[in-house]
């Protein structure tokens, strides 16, 4: 079949521009290759005005839209095709086919671009109308774009069903494909629990008849479906080759959906704040839909998690405006007020939290889906839990939260269930107290299925940020968490960042160079033990007049003590992870694992305390220079909080923090 005869025109008049148009429909429609279809008709545009083809500029002006709406993102792409469209439909007979695939074309676009779908849905009507089956698939096709929203998955449903059938009059097996696909998506989006095998049945067809941009959103779509099953090691690694296809098929999205399933996968890992750079830097880019504004309210919630609230609650106000309601339905608005919810959480801002909570209401029953399936945040009622915790509502805040579970746990998406049985726990032992059995059990069970996971699960709920003046160290994995007063700085583990971690948490202490550079103490009880002790060694030495002290690391008093403490610590830390107060639980375990070694290192063969044999010049030497490096470290992530540790850090033979 001719590229003429397919689109329902008469031949063009030159037999090269009938080439570019041929080849540009094969890339276009049968391999999904975007990009090389936009370079066949842009050529094709330009030969058809050489000729004076009116129909060949309409084919080559209607090609140069794509397959999807909005594909070109950029003021100056835009505005070129947009006249192109313009002039091409001036050139046809007005009541042509061509004319009203071109109008379908144009008010697709506006649409899309002004978050409504009301002209889209009129020509739609026009198209079952004019008996042009090309027509039809296409306005089919193009309404899907603009009625992405939560609010219209019934008509979506109708419009995916009546684009497959519209397939066998059309003959296009492209617009099977597409068919297929927006079948596939609308189920997903309608947490339709068969919507996996429309997927498998939209694979079947691809592997017969392979298309670039297609196998995209399939790709995208495994992404999310990895996420949900809580592989997020092996997520992150098919969303890399999810983009590198985005890439090959030319499609303008392929950044901001990398860009969505990393973020859903570093939220999942407790690791948000390592997004601020990106997403700063995504918020701006013109590939971005200009109703796409999911990437604000993430940049809200990655400054709230590390503690910028200026720079979280800027960007929520951005995003807010004048009123929430403002923002366009599309099928980021799902996402957005997720981030919304989650951000004005962190910063207890309850006004946008109840904003938030009265227009997600109608969505209970859905699930928080990006895009086309690029990812997933488990259930809308999740959302509306938060948005009432926030609130103060604990009661309706509960009972959200447990039907989050239940949800998440139907969608097989198993990070999303930890984290709302996780909020669920937190929540009940607001409301019951922290001895309440279920938010015991809750928290317990939450905790063991984020360690199964690799999840990092947030603090306990309602406890206000501590602004005290005082830095304090979190360690995660291979990374330290440097909190004062709201600021947080990620900087990788080193041997100084323990010893400034030990520091700080025995503010006003000194402790020996020695006892750093052997392993610190981790708690101010433990430590000042050991100052003590530390003390008496080296007044000793001093007394004697010897650089080597021979007496006993830990005379008979401080072991007794250490034996004492360790006895009641594991009490403690399961009732502080119990409580999934896991900032307090890794101190005790610290505290634990410090005096293990101690008493380890202080007792020999047959329990005989080890006399002390360390080089206190030497430990005064290599702590101090593990702690300028670990402060030069800090500084260069945040140039504030390396400042502030520079002024109250204190190194020499003795070390101390005296915070300000």
């Amino acid at each position: 079949m001719s590229v003429a005869q397919g689109l329902g025109v008469r031949p063009p008049s030159c037999p090269d521009l009938e080439a570019a148009l041929v080849r540009g429909e094969r890339a276009l429609f049968e391999d999904g290759d975007l990009q090389r279809a936009r370079r066949w008709f842009d050529r094709a545009y330009v030969r058809a005005e050489e000729c004076g083809d009116q129909a060949g500029l309409a084919q080559a002006a209607l090609g140069l839209g794509g397959i999807w709406v909005h594909e070109y993102r950029t003021a100056v792409e835009w505005e070129k095709v947009r006249v192109r469209q313009r002039h091409a439909l001036s050139q046809v007979e007005p009541g042509s086919p061509l004319a009203l695939r071109l109008r379908l074309r144009i008010q697709g676009e506006e649409d899309y671009r002004g978050g409504t779908h009301d002209g889209i849905l009129r020509l739609l009507d026009q198209a079952r109308g004019s008996g042009d089956a090309l027509a039809l698939a296409e306005a089919l096709s193009l309404a899907h774009h603009c009625v992405l929203g939560p609010g219209h998955g019934k008509l979506r449903m109708e419009l995916s069903g009546e684009l497959i059938g519209q397939a066998a009059v059309t003959g296009r097996r492209s617009d099977l494909i597409m068919g297929l696909m927006w079948r596939t998506v609308n189920l997903h989006l309608a947490a339709d629990p068969h919507a996996e095998r429309c997927m498998q049945e939209l694979r079947a067809v691809l592997d017969e008849h392979p298309n670039l941009a297609i196998e995209f959103v399939v790709r995208a779509l495994e992404v999310m479906l990895t996420i949900r099953a809580g592989r997020l090691e092996e997520a992150e690694r098919l969303a890399g080759v999810c983009f590198e296809r985005g890439v090959a098929a030319g499609d303008i999205d392929a950044i901001g959906w990398y860009g969505g399933q990393l973020g859903a996968i570093r939220w999942y890992q407790g690791r948000a704040p390592e997004l601020l750079p990106a997403l700063a830097d995504l918020v701006n880019s013109p590939t971005l839909s200009p109703i796409d504004n999911s990437y604000v309210a993430a940049l809200a919630l990655a400054a709230a998690v590390a503690g910028d609230r200026r720079l979280a609650a800027g960007h929520l106000a951005r995003l807010r405006g004048r009123d929430l309601a403002e923002v366009p339905s599309s099928s980021s608005w799902l996402v957005a007020m997720y981030c919304v919810v989650e951000a004005a959480h962190l910063l207890q801002d309850a006004d946008t939290a109840a904003c938030a909570y009265a227009l997600l209401s109608p969505y209970a029953h859905l699930p928080v889906i990006a895009s086309l399936g690029v990812a997933c945040f488990g259930s809308v009622r999740h959302s509306l839990g938060m948005a009432a915790l926030t609130t103060g509502d604990l009661d309706l805040a509960i009972a959200h939260l447990r039907e989050a579970v239940h949800d998440n746990l139907a969608l097989g998406h198993w990070p999303a269930a930890t984290l709302s049985r996780c909020r669920l726990g937190q929540a009940l032992a607001l409301r019951d107290g922290p001895a309440d059995e279920t938010a015991r059990a809750e928290l317990a069970t939450a905790a063991r299925e984020a360690a199964d996971l690799g999840m990092v699960l947030p603090a306990v709920v309602g406890r206000p940020p501590r602004a005290d003046g005082a830095c304090r160290f979190r360690r995660d994995g291979r990374h330290w968490h440097v909190e004062l007063n709201g600021r947080v700085a990620l900087v990788d583990h080193s041997v100084g960042m323990a010893h400034l971690a030990t520091l700080a948490a025995n503010p006003g202490h000194e402790i020996p160079s020695a006892d750093l550079a052997a392993g610190t103490a981790a708690s101010t009880a433990a430590s000042a033990l050991a100052g003590r002790t530390a003390g008496r060694a080296t007044a000793k030495k001093r007394r004697e007049g010897s650089r080597e002290s021979v007496q006993p690391i830990l005379d008979d008093v401080a072991r007794d003590s250490y034996r004492r403490r360790l006895t009641g610590l594991q009490a403690e830390i399961d009732e502080h992870e119990a409580m999934h107060d896991l900032e307090r639980a890794a101190a005790l375990r610290m505290e634990r694992e410090w005096l293990i070694a101690e008493l380890a290192a202080a007792t020999g063969m047959g329990g005989r305390a080890r006399p002390f044999a360390g080089n206190e010049e030497r430990a005064r030497i290599a702590v101090g220079k593990a702690i300028r490096r670990a402060l030069d470290r800090i500084s260069a992530v945040d140039r504030t909080i390396g400042e502030e540790l520079r002024a109250t850090v204190q190194t020499g033979v003795r070390c101390s923090y005296r915070p300000r």
